[in-house]
Formats: structure tokens, sequence, C-alpha cells
């Protein structure tokens, strides 16, 4: 069998689950559609949430982020998780005791005004609408190799697959089909990183054969890493050669852009009861975990594998024939995301870095013109995993499979904010009260298609490849909504002035300097700085400025508390019996 035909195989009967599993847990209700009736079990929400979680940026691209960048780029790694744990511990059991649907909701009666529902549900839809470019630009990325069409032919077959599901099932499909996917994509991710480290080093485990020896020269993988890339002119691996100040803002955007998300925090009002909250976020921890646990694993062994098969002999030897290249690599160049350019005529493949002026008497002495690997896309490497590392064509079809189900599931999950914000929070609570359920459960279908063909069309067009763009949707996270939410739990006294003020303050602020830098809306060309270091104020980076941003909204809120009255009585009340343990185990309704 073809190794097309496995993959077909493979992500056609994926699909197949995904969308019986739709028809079968069909939303009939508002609340169904929204929440998922507030039935699901704790382990399987904890399951969802999971897959919800571990977006195309954690199964695609966050690896060969760390691969690229090495040490440096960990902090997707320490922000993600840390965030989590913040979101878990802090917000989702109070969220889930307030007893509304969305983020906007709580947000709208907790500060006691439409004005700061509408901003929020604005918020929401800049951030969602960020990340799920992020996430379609992934399921293009997957579907352009494995199904062998252009990036942007994939891109469409992806958001016609969301729409079948998520428009049908609502939260209640999305959950029941996040499950389904989680298996999938956790199977795809683990199966060829062990037989990676197993290569390489011996050790089955991939989170220990990263620390292990490398079995053909007898040191440990990550010296040998370190020596391969210094010899051919890249910093070393393990270091840390970015701004430290930069690091900690952006683990720390990442971190409370995480607990600010939207379709992560909805997940937590699918339960029964508030103790259910904590539970599901344990059980998600432990899934999310799996994962996470591997990827530095499998960015390094795949960044060594590359060297590897372009210097066979090594790196002092010469490089591969162009003629000679694997099969991997024609299949990749066939999708434009990886190109070579023979710049010395000499037949072979040099891959080094040209940036690095110690190395040019080097590159000179060994008769090379620049690096000739001219387009490498980050977001191929976990894809590529199997075929570099020479693996059976069904780990080549599991791998794209699971690729497809992480960037669908969380695109599902962000594109169910986006319609509960529009039909719940713009017709039903503002503009329309008195629609009926049929009518709503009507609207938050047409928004959710609305949706799909917007992120469809600006997918096609991403400011980045999938974990940066992922990374600026935090930013705005952090920036506008995280601030609000903590406020609205843990400040009694602040009011709707204060949190109307801070949130545009954090979300203007975030958004000016992205835009200023990435393009007026992520338009190409539109953007006021070229975005290099140079340009970046006090050397912070776009995607770092969310933490700022945050602190920004803090700030603002708190000022205009002081010349302001404060929340009223039944209002501090409200906030009050919230926090309290008293009667965990349900909700209030108001």
């Amino acid at each position: 069998m073809s190794q097309f035909a496995i993959n077909l195989l493979f992500v056609g009967g994926s699909f197949a689950l995904y969308i019986v599993i739709a028809i079968w847990a069909r939303a009939g209700s508002t609340s169904e559609f929204y929440a998922a009736g507030r039935g699901v079990n704790p382990i399987v929400n904890g399951m969802a949430t999971a897959a919800d979680w571990m977006s195309a940026a954690s199964f695609i691209s966050m690896a060969g982020l760390i691969a690229f960048v090495g040490y440096g780029n960990s902090t997707y790694l320490m922000g993600w998780t840390g965030g989590y744990v913040l979101l878990a511990l802090l917000l989702a059991p109070y969220l889930r005791k307030f007893g509304r649907f969305t983020v906007p909701d709580f947000i709208g009666d907790r500060f006691y005004s439409r004005t700061a529902r509408l901003v929020a549900v604005a918020s929401l839809l800049i951030m969602s609408i960020t990340y799920v470019i992020g996430q379609m630009t992934g399921a293009g990325v997957a579907f352009s190799r494995f199904l062998e069409v252009d990036t942007n032919t994939g891109l469409i077959i992806a958001a016609a697959v969301v729409f079948v599901y998520a428009v049908l099932g609502g939260m209640k499909g999305i959950t029941y089909t996040q499950v389904a996917q989680y298996v999938v994509l956790i199977i795809a991710y683990t199966i060829p990183a062990v037989f990676i480290s197993l290569q390489l080093t011996g050790n089955p485990l991939p989170q220990l054969g990263l620390f292990s020896t490398h079995t053909e020269s007898g040191i440990p993988l990550l010296a040998k890493l370190d020596q391969v890339m210094v010899e051919l002119g890249f910093n070393d691996y393990t270091g840390n050669h970015g701004s430290t100040l930069n690091m900690v803002l952006f683990t720390l955007s990442l971190m409370v852009g995480t607990a600010g998300l939207p379709h992560v925090i909805i997940r937590f009002f699918t339960v029964p009861k508030v103790s259910d909250a904590r539970k599901s976020a344990g059980w998600a921890l432990v899934f999310i975990a799996l994962l996470y646990t591997v990827a530095p694993a499998v960015g390094s062994m795949a960044r060594l594998n590359i060297f590897t098969t372009i210097y066979p002999e090594g790196t002092s030897a010469q490089s591969v024939e162009f003629e000679s290249r694997p099969d991997w690599m024609r299949n990749w160049e066939k999708t434009g995301l990886l190109k070579f350019e023979d710049k010395n005529g000499d037949g072979r493949i040099q891959y080094y870095n040209e940036a690095n002026p110690a190395f040019a008497a080097t590159a000179t002495e060994r008769g090379w013109k620049g690096n000739e690997m001219v387009t490498f896309n980050q977001d191929i490497l976990v894809l590529a995993n199997p075929e570099i590392a020479q693996l059976p064509g069904w780990v080549v079809g599991l791998i794209a499979a699971g690729g497809l189900a992480a960037a669908l599931s969380t695109a599902a999950g962000l594109l169910l904010a986006i319609s509960s914000a529009i039909s719940h929070d713009l017709i039903k609570s503002t503009f329309k009260p008195d629609i009926s359920e049929k009518g709503e459960l009507l609207a938050a279908r047409v928004s959710m298609g609305f949706a799909i063909a917007l992120a469809t069309w600006l997918g096609m067009n991403p400011p980045g490849f999938a974990a940066q763009t992922v990374a600026l949707a935090f930013g705005l996270a952090a920036s506008s909504l995280f601030p609000a939410i903590m406020m609205g739990i843990f400040s009694k006294r602040m009011n709707s002035t204060g949190a109307i003020v801070g949130m545009l303050v954090g979300l203007g602020s975030t958004c000016l300097y992205i835009f200023t830098y990435l393009g007026w809306f992520f338009i190409p060309g539109t953007n006021s700085l070229e975005n290099v270091p140079a340009n970046w104020l006090f050397g912070i980076s776009p995607l770092s400025f969310g933490a700022v941003g945050a602190l920004l909204n803090f700030v603002a809120a708190y000022i205009v508390l002081a010349v302001t009255k404060p929340a009223p009585v039944e209002i501090q009340e409200l906030v009050e019996s919230i926090r309290v343990p008293r009667g965990a185990s349900g909700a209030i309704h108001h």
C-alpha cells in the first residue's frame, strides 16, 4: 500500500469517527450547545480540555520552536504549563460556581454593565480569531503534505471538517469529539518519539532519552547536539542567547494569557458541580503532561536527525548530494515548505549559519557560498519526524491524523467561544433578549459558520507560523480578559468603570504594539516598523507585550477605582458568595 493510501486511511478514518460522534451527540438545546448540558464527567472533561488545550501550536509547532532555538524557547513549555496551573487553582472553580455560560457573561454580570460585557466580547473575538488563525494554519500545513495538496486547499478541507462537527454538535458534540481527538493525538505523538529515542539512545522513554547517551558517539545526546551546532556556526543548543527580560515577560505573558483563554475556561462550565471543576483541571494536567514532557525530546532528537541526514559522515566531511537527498525532503519540497538552492554549484546541500560572521572564514575555506536550505518551515518538523527517522509508513499516517486532530480540536473550541459570544452575549443578552431558544441556537450555528469562513481566509495569510500566531493570542488574552476575571473574583470593590477602562487600556496598548510590528489586523505591509529587536521598545518583543498590557490593565483599573465609587453592596456580597467554600457542590443561579 502506498504512503498516500495509508495517510488517507488514517486521516479519513479519524474524520469519519469525529463526524459519527458529532451526529450521536448533536446539541438539541442552547444548554447542550454552550455547556454540554452541564453533565460531563470530570475525567472525560479533563481529556477533552487537554485536547482543547494541546493545539496545533503544541502538537505541530512547539517541538519545532524548541528544535530550532533550544533552551531559549523552553518558555513555551513553562508559560503554557504554569498558566494552566494558575487557571485551575485561581479561576476555574469560582467561574463554575458563578453559574454562567461564557466569559463575557461573567464579566457583564459581575461588573453589572452592558458596556463591560461588550468590551469583553470584543476582547474575546480579537483573541479567539487570532488564535484560530494558528490552528487553521497548522491544519493547512498537515493537509498539504499528507493529502498532497497545496496549503490553501488543505486549509479549506480542514475548515469543511470543522464546520460539519462543530456546527452540528456544539459543545456537546465537541466534547466527545475532543476525547477521541486526544486519544489520536497522544498516540500519534508518543509512538514516533519512542521509536526515535530508541534509535538514538536505546532508551524507550523519550523523557529519559533526552538526558541519555547518544549511542553512536558515546557522549550525552544534548552534548552531541551542542557540538554539531557549534561546528556549523549555530549557537549552542542548551544556552540562553536572548534577552532575559524578554524571556521572563514572554513566560508571564503565556501564563496569564493561558488563564484568560475563553475557549479553555468554558470547558469548566460543562461539569455538574464546582468540585468537579477542580477534578477536571487535575485530570487535564495529567493528560497534558503526557505530551508536554515528550516535546523537548522530540525537538532535540529531530534537530540532530536533520544534521545527521545532511552530514551523514560528520560535519567535517562532505554533505549529502542533492540528487541523493532522502525521500522525506522530496515529499516536503512539493508543499513549498522546504526548499533548497545550490548556491555554489557543487551538487550538494550545505546547511549552516551563514549569519555568523565568526564562521564566514570556515565557510569560504570549504567553498560554501551560503546556507542552501533556504526554506525550512518549523511547523513541518513534528510531521516530518517519522520520515526523517525512516519509521514505518503506518507511523507517518498516524502522525498525520494526530496533527490534524490537534489543530481541529482547538479550532472547534475557539469557534464555539466565538459563536457563543455572538449569539449569547451580543444577540441574546444585549440586542434581542426576547429571542427564542430555537432562534438563539440557529444564531449560534450561523455565527460559527461565519467565524470558520473568516478564520479560513485569515489562515491563508497568517502573521507567523502556528506557535507564533498563538503566542500573539495569548498576549491579547493576558492584557484584556485575565485581569478583569481576576479582579472580578478577588476584588469585591472593583467597579464597572474600573474594569472597562482596564480592559480597554490593556487590549488597546497590546493591539497597538502588536500591529505596529506585524501590521494592522495582521494585513501584510501595513506595519509601521520592521519586527526586529533593534526596533522593539526596551527590547520587548510583540510576543511578550501581553504581560505589560496586563500590568497596564490592573494599574488603570485601580486608578479609576480610587476616584470613583466601589461596586454596589449587593455585587460585593455576590462576589463573597462565590469565594467562600461553603456550598461548593453547587453553582449559583441568578
